[in-house]
């Protein structure tokens, strides 16, 4: 019987909530064709273009009905039941101001999905719903963090506000997207407000995703009605400002953990593209000065549903498998609210996916548009500027190596279980790191320009390491140290120093080989790019490589496979690039890597070379040679 009375009691608190989402879903259903149908007769269609992916024309502006249902839906209930804020989550009349300033971010969406506006004054307007929204309506990050400065939180909530207004209207593109993943957010932020035992706050929450679901009906793939900027920056406001005015306390989870990891997925795109075209107005500057200042603002095809569409070719598929990444990181949020005590963790956790994710992902552009710069910048640079990095790159070594000798010093310690104490710290490691350090100087190892090393030169720095090992343990010795009387710390230091010393001067060459790995995956799937096969593995296939990598930006060409004479390097890989066999096999080869050109990249004897460039030919790609050559001027 009390089992039986408690489930009543919970459908009767649950009961506003039930007819809010089914009042608001009904609404939206109604509404939606009644929207579609006046956005195609006011000429609001979204047509067809190079960054579109619908191909045929479609209203746009459907987010006017997800606006109208859920103010109808909330006037019903306050009309009803009377000014209960408990009942709706929100006080009466909060939420009417908050529709009020909504209502101005709908109207500006509605102009833009018919005449187009201007980046900026969007941006503008934006700015100013926020400001109002801290300053007249008092809604702020204070209600989480009480000790913020008035002007801080202004600063900060307008930041938020803006931030997500943009991050839903940048992930719109793709039918279903941003009204499916704005439905899991604010279902995410009502299962918080459950587990904080405040179920009675959750009615508006419920009526949104009621009038998203509504509207999904017409709006998941294949659409019939856009949300257009009027629905997508009116849920990034709902979103942002929802966990700021619902009454939850002051708990952080609630107010700012389970909102951010809700809206995961668009603060990622966004985020991606700032970081995407900021690096490409760099990188384009001198190309395009005079699109420079709205490159920043300019539209693109690789926000994360563009990739992700490329590589499936589906938008339910892309769909969903966003939906489940939202669905992943709500509940990651929810398991932290209902794990209190344990919430760090789980937030770890989902920190680290949530960085691997992101580091895959922004390897395809992000990372490879930046690589671009910076070889852009270092190869375009004037002498005097090169003279002055020239003059600071040793400087800055030295202090590189000093930091990684004092690290491999504490490693050893460590590894040796040795105490790293105040004294150690202030005696012993200077007398360890000190004599290698010097011999690091004697052996000539900031005069070595170790963009060019050769082996020698990293056998010379082990020298150097090893030489200033021993004479600090003969100093040791010598000196009576305990410190120093066993022989395991100087063989560790040695070791731990050639290690990071040696991975210090080859990260430009790793860095380098990084982004010619991107700059593979980037192109192995672009039906655009010229795939190619490189005759002979030695030097100047090296070479040409580090071409293609210096014109990656602008090259399209792909390297696909290895042709090499010798049978020994058959079947193996040299620089991520497989060797396929001699060049008699040239034939099939070809067949095999879809090959459109062969570069000859190794000097031939002229019988053999023309015997190869038959071969070749015969083959139906086209045949060119890239070499070293030395002229008389």
């Amino acid at each position: 019987m009390p089992k039986l009375m408690a489930l009543l009691d919970f459908v009767v608190k649950m009961l506003p909530q039930a007819l809010c989402f089914l009042t608001a879903f009904a609404l939206s259903l109604a509404l939606t064709p009644c929207v579609r149908e006046l956005a195609r007769k006011c000429g609001m269609v979204d047509k067809p273009s190079a960054r579109r992916i619908n191909t045929t024309p479609v209203p746009r502006g459907g987010g006017l009905a997800v606006f109208l249902s859920l103010a109808a839906t909330a006037g019903l209930f306050f009309l009803f039941m009377g000014n209960r804020d408990f009942t709706i989550g929100v006080r009466e009349g909060d939420f009417w101001r908050l529709t009020l300033v909504s209502s101005v971010l709908v109207v500006t969406g509605l102009v833009d999905d018919k005449f187009g506006l201007s980046p900026r004054i969007k941006l503008f307007l934006q700015v100013v719903a926020a400001l109002v929204t801290n300053l007249w309506l008092g809604v702020g990050f204070q209600s989480v963090f009480p000790w913020l400065p008035g002007w801080l939180d202004c600063v900060v909530t307008t930041f938020w506000i803006v931030g997500a207004v943009n991050a839903f209207n940048l992930i719109d593109g793709l039918d279903g997207l941003a009204g499916g993943l704005a439905a899991i957010a604010v279902a995410g932020m009502a299962g918080s407000l459950f587990f904080m035992r405040s179920p009675g706050t959750t009615a508006i929450h419920f009526a949104i995703v009621g009038a998203l679901f509504g509207f999904l009906r017409y709006n998941f793939h294949p659409a019939s009605v856009f949300l257009g900027d009027t629905g997508s920056m009116f849920l990034g406001y709902l979103v942002s400002t929802l966990p700021l005015v619902t009454r939850a306390g002051d708990s952080f989870l609630v107010g700012v953990g389970v909102p951010l990891l809700a809206m995961g997925v668009p603060i990622f795109d966004t985020s991606l593209a700032i970081v995407r075209r900021s690096v490409r107005r760099g990188l384009f500057r001198e190309e395009h000065k005079d699109e420079d200042r709205a490159r920043m603002m300019q539209p693109d095809v690789d926000h994360l549903h563009h990739r992700l569409l490329r590589k499936y070719a589906s938008q339910r598929k892309v769909a969903w498998a966003l939906y489940l990444l939202a669905v992943f990181l709500v509940l990651s949020g929810l398991g932290a609210v209902a794990l209190r005590d344990r919430a760090a963790g789980l937030f770890a956790v989902t920190f680290v996916v949530a960085v691997v994710v992101a580091v895959r992902d922004m390897s395809r552009v992000e990372l490879f548009d930046a690589g671009c710069l910076l070889d852009a910048v270092a190869h375009g640079a004037s002498p005097a500027g090169r003279r002055r990095r020239a003059a600071l790159l040793v400087p800055m070594l030295m202090i590189a190596d000093a930091t990684l000798l004092v690290s491999a010093w504490v490693l050893a310690c460590i590894f040796a279980g040795q105490p790293v104490s105040s004294q150690a710290l202030h005696t012993f490691m200077p007398l360890t790191v000190a004599p290698t350090f010097v011999a690091i100087v004697l052996f000539k190892g900031y005069s070595t320009v170790w963009g060019r090393a050769q082996i020698s030169n990293y056998l010379r720095l082990g020298f150097a390491v090893a030489a200033g090992a021993v004479a600090s343990f003969a100093g040791f010795t010598i000196g009576g140290y305990s410190h120093g009387r066993t022989i395991t710390v100087p063989l560790l230091f040695a070791a731990c120093s050639c290690a990071l010393l040696s991975l210090l001067r080859l990260s430009r060459m790793i860095l380098r080989d990084a982004f010619y790995a991107f700059s593979a995956r980037r192109l192995a799937d672009d039906p655009s790019t010229v795939r190619t096969l490189v005759y002979g593995a030695g030097l100047r296939y090296r070479a040409f490589r580090r071409e293609l990598v210096r014109n990656a930006a602008t090259g399209r060409r792909f390297i696909v496979g290895i042709i090499d004479d010798d049978v020994l390097l058959k079947g193996h890989v040299i620089g991520g690039v497989k060797v396929w066999g001699p060049h008699v096999d040239a034939g099939r080869i070809v067949a095999a890597t879809h090959a459109q050109e062969i570069v000859i990249t190794c000097e031939l004897k002229p019988q053999r070379r023309t015997a190869a460039i038959a071969a070749f030919k015969g083959c139906g790609v086209k045949v060119s040679e890239f070499t070293f050559s030395e002229k008389e001027v």
